[in-house]
This record gives structure tokens, sequence and C-alpha cells, in this order.
């Protein structure tokens, strides 16, 4: 089994790698879906949440509501380390039953988007970075729906370009049209992945 970290602030585009290493043929497991697995109704995760942050926290529904959350976590770092400590440890043993399931002579992929932030780096045989420019970052966040200050704080609160480039193992460039990036993921692939495959 080959185990790749992928990692990238928000706006970078990491979710269109992850999608363009799926087509290559590698398993995914995404921390972001499993963060919010975790804390689907009825789970004990969603239980810690409203216990430690209140019922304000719910929708009707329910569920969590996640604009409410981040509206206290956001601006508070240390709610936002207490909501982690409950989050973290669920997604980590939940992803690491989704490793042990995949097949032996695997790529699994793991899309994490605070590896850096949660000292994971070595975990992996490999991390895979992608970076885009701040003013890229901002435009593809604003076409999404977010503020530019929503944005600007989000990035803010990730780790910066040069933190993320020091673990990689690859840095791939996404400031231009998702052909070249899908190049330079193919190029990884050719390089780097199939060969350790063998």
């Amino acid at each position: 089994m080959l185990r790749i970290g992928l990692t990238g602030g928000i706006g970078s585009g990491k979710s269109t790698v992850a999608t363009l290493l799926v087509e290559h043929g590698a398993v995914l497991v995404d921390a972001d879906v499993l963060a919010r697995e975790v804390v689907a109704p009825g789970t004990p995760g969603l239980a810690a949440v409203v216990e430690a942050f209140g019922d304000g926290v719910l929708g009707l529904d329910g569920a969590l509501d996640r604009p409410a959350l981040a509206a206290v976590v956001f601006a508070d770092p240390q709610q936002r380390a207490r909501l982690d400590s409950l989050v973290h440890p669920l997604v980590r043993a939940r992803a690491a039953e989704l490793v042990a399931a995949a097949p032996p002579d695997a790529v699994v992929v793991q899309d994490v988007p605070l590896l850096v932030e949660t000292g994971q780096a070595g975990s992996y045989d490999l991390v895979v970075v992608v970076q885009a420019s701040l003013p890229v970052r901002l435009s593809r966040l604003e076409q999404r729906g977010m503020t530019e200050a929503d944005a600007r704080a989000r990035i803010a609160g990730q780790a910066t370009d040069e933190e993320r480039a020091a673990v990689a193992d690859v840095l791939l460039h996404n400031d231009g049209t998702r052909e070249e990036l899908a190049a330079q993921v193919e190029a990884f692939w050719r390089t780097r992945v199939a060969p350790a495959d063998r």
C-alpha cells in the first residue's frame, strides 16, 4: 500500500486534485467527508459538540448548524481548539478504519485540509501539497459565495504556503486551468506513484 497525504489551503484546488487521483485509480479517504460523518445526527460526536457549545449549534432538524458553529469557533482560537479536540480524534479513527479496509496494493490518498496544522506529515509515504496564489484563491472562494473578509479569515486561520511547502514531497501549482493541473497530476502519478506501486 502506498499512502499519500494530500493537502492545500482553502481555495487551492485540493479537491480537484483528489478527484484526478481517483481517476488514476487511487482510493480516497476525505477528512472533510469524515468530519461530517462523525457529527451526523445520532452520533456520539454530535452529542459531544452540543455538550461543549450548546443547543445553538443545532438546526431545527437536529443536525449540526455549521454556519452557527463556524461563527463561534472561527472568531475564537480557544473555541476552535476545543472543537478540534472533539472532532479530530473521531476523524482519525474513522480514517484508520477505511485505510485498513483498502486492498493491500492500493494507492490510498488521504485528503487532509489541516495535515500541516495537526502535525500529520510524517504519517504518509508521500505528501502532496496543492498551492495557488492568494488572488486566485480569493476569487475562487468568492465564486463559492464567501465574502472577501470571510475568505481572508479562513486563509489566515490555516498554515502558510511556506509551512506547507516545508513538508511537501510534491508541490502542485494551480493558478492555471484544470487541464494544466491534470497534466501535473498525471506526471506525478507516472513518475512517483506508478514506480512505487509496481
